[in-house]
């Protein structure tokens, strides 16, 4: 994936800042494993997993914690 899609953390509101950590997430699924046919395949063992569920929430709060920071938790 050479696309330049992320330009920067910086959102205008914790709700975006959010939605950016979970396109971060579902990015890093697809930039570790590129083959949708696979992702797809595995997705009934992970979707039925909740030590699976739960890693992913964890990958979300971590990347919402970095986009978080970066807008200095959008203290004005």
């Amino acid at each position: 994936m050479a696309d330049t899609w992320l330009t920067s953390l910086i959102t205008e509101t914790p709700q975006q800042g959010f939605e950016l950590a979970i396109t971060l997430s579902r990015r890093g699924v697809k930039y570790t494993q590129p083959d949708a046919e696979v992702l797809h395949k595995l997705r009934p063992e992970y979707a039925n997993s909740h030590e699976a569920l739960t890693a992913a929430s964890q990958v979300v709060a971590i990347n919402f914690q970095t986009v978080a920071a970066a807008n200095n938790y959008w203290r004005k």
